[in-house]
């Protein structure tokens, strides 16, 4: 799976859940790779399939497009963990960062919800 396809596959996973997902373009995106809507929030997700850790840097991509689409929150969702200086930003900056474990239990979440 790519990331384009990771994208689709996280916009599958939070519909699910409710959320209406909207898969922003592949590139200038600005920085955010999925819009989120529900209950009257909007959330900028910015994904990372990756073979390593995810730093600091998508971090600050998604925190600079809650702006921009004037959402009211961010996340980070990779399929790996998050290096130290991830989790401090994210913290300081109020950025939800979803790493692996937290990824596959929605995944397996879903799979239960589904007939």
């Amino acid at each position: 799976m790519d990331g384009v396809d990771f994208e689709k596959y996280l916009g599958h996973l939070f519909r699910s859940q409710g959320y209406k997902a909207e898969v922003t373009q592949a590139s200038g995106d600005y920085g955010a790779d999925l819009v989120l809507s529900k209950d009257g929030k909007r959330v900028v997700v910015q994904a990372k399939r990756y073979s390593k850790n995810v730093g600091l840097k998508a971090v600050q991509e998604v925190h600079g497009a809650i702006a921009h689409y004037r959402a009211t929150a961010g996340w980070v969702v990779t399929n790996r963990d998050y290096t130290d200086q991830a989790y401090k930003l994210a913290k300081s900056n109020g950025v939800r960062l979803i790493g692996r474990d937290e990824l596959v239990e929605m995944l397996l979440q879903m799979r239960e919800r589904q007939p």
